[in-house]
């Protein structure tokens, strides 16, 4: 609803004067009618519909990925484009190309329950692109009596002609929507963490990053960052769990640091890991994992270290 206020402050024929109309009626942004006349006068009061680009593996080859995305079927998926790779017998042809399956402007199925800084449902907010990429895990193999079994994971490495796709398919659609900022390209697996883990530990965020795609931090700020932890003894392991929890939150991870269970944080922590340190995902909070997300958090959330006078006040203001 439009204020009172807006709708008399301006005089109605001053108000069109100022945006040079002619009182001619005009095509609509979306309109091809001529059942109607259409006057467009374009509000600054709107946003962008795009604000996340979201990362996947396939698991399967690009045959069955184009099938199962474009086809119905009884737990229908799609993405808006797929990425194919070299040396697969179901790819139809001798170059690579980047197929597109949804328009942009339309929403498709492809991150599931998610969530990412304020926003649920990432997929109506965001782009997704599936890559070919065979990765996959093996039922836990029998254990000894009260170990927790574990799934066995295989993460091939990504083609690298395919990722130089992908880098330039992601610069032409970071060019189209401003509103996705480093921090907000991201994987399956950091919006969705407790079912996915996509694109995987040899996913090349760091090369994306360096091409302009996405987030990734600096050496230097982790290493200053990781001497102040080491230094740092006092807290309990529960209260370093805990802190770290809001951090991911301050990030854009949907955990809860109030009522994140163990299993919870821990599963956050592996995602954040997988993506940021992904040589040794683990789910432990160890202080590297800690310094890390510290020099992202300094380096693109800078006014949330605030929170953390101890951090704000030793580490990053007196780095000078």
């Amino acid at each position: 609803m439009i204020p009172p206020k807006l709708l008399t402050s301006v005089s109605p024929i001053l108000f069109l004067a100022a945006l040079g109309l002619s009182g001619c009626a005009s095509s609509g942004m979306n309109h091809q009618s001529d059942a109607y006349d259409i006057e467009v006068v374009p509000s600054k009061n709107a946003s962008e519909r795009v604000r996340f680009l979201v990362l996947h593996f396939t698991a399967i080859d690009f045959g069955t990925s184009l099938r199962v995305l474009t086809q119905p079927s009884s737990s229908p998926v799609s993405s808006h484009y797929l990425v194919p790779e070299n040396n697969d017998p179901s790819y139809p042809h001798d170059d690579l190309r980047v197929y597109q399956l949804v328009d942009e402007y339309r929403r498709a199925w492809h991150a599931g329950r998610s969530a990412w800084e304020d926003r649920s449902q990432l997929n109506d907010h965001s782009i997704g692109i599936e890559i070919v990429n065979t990765a996959h895990c093996e039922p836990p193999p029998e254990s000894s009596p009260g170990a927790e079994p574990e799934a066995v994971c295989f993460f091939p490495e990504f083609d690298p002609e395919q990722i130089d796709l992908v880098i330039a398919l992601s610069r032409d659609i970071l060019a189209r929507y401003p509103d996705i900022t480093p921090t907000r390209v991201i994987g399956h697996g950091d919006i969705i963490p407790h079912y996915k883990i996509d694109p995987g530990p040899k996913f090349p965020w760091q090369k994306l990053a360096e091409a302009g795609i996405g987030a990734w931090y600096d050496d230097a700020t982790v290493e200053r960052h990781l001497e102040y932890l080491d230094g740092n003894t006092t807290s309990d392991a529960d209260s370093v769990r805990r802190r770290f929890a809001q951090w991911l939150a301050d990030y854009g991870y949907g955990i809860d640091p109030e009522t994140a269970s163990e299993e919870e944080i821990s599963l956050y922590t592996r995602a954040f890991q997988f993506h940021f340190r992904p040589w040794k995902a683990d789910g432990e909070v160890d202080n590297q994992t800690r310094a890390i997300l510290l020099a992202l958090l300094e380096k693109y959330f800078p006014q949330k270290l605030s929170r953390y006078p101890s951090i704000q006040q030793q580490d990053v203001v007196g780095r000078d």
